[in-house]
């Protein structure tokens, strides 16, 4: 039989508040939206002053995590890194699928106003 080594609860540096329901999901492996939604339901559950009590006093007793450094396997929220020419090129293909769109957009407008202004 193998054991498995215990991970340490933390808060995490990424969390929204104070990193606490983060820290919980990379403590157990878990997508971090599902644990703020139950912390979110059992706060709403117990009251909002006695569970936004009982998680002011979690977020002063569980220690950031020291190394800042985080589990490999666990769900992260951030986009991964791009390069500065992706970005740029990311950019410019945004930029022109928006100036196409306004284009289109503009020239439906002047048909109309061509149609209406027709008659008078």
């Amino acid at each position: 039989m193998t054991t498995m080594a215990t991970k340490r609860l933390y808060r995490s540096p990424r969390g929204k508040i104070f990193g606490v329901c983060t820290g919980l999901a990379e403590w157990r492996d878990l997508p971090p939206d599902p644990v703020r939604l139950i912390v979110f339901l059992v706060v709403m559950a117990t009251g909002i002053f006695p569970g936004a009590l009982i998680y002011l006093i979690a977020a002063l007793i569980i220690p950031m995590n020291p190394e800042g450094t985080y589990n490999s396997t666990s769900y992260t929220d951030d986009a991964p890194d791009a390069s500065e020419e992706e970005l740029k090129a990311e950019y410019e293909r945004l930029k022109q699928k928006v100036e196409k769109m306004e284009n289109e957009m503009f020239n439906k407008e002047r048909d109309w106003d061509n149609r209406f202004h027709q008659g008078t």
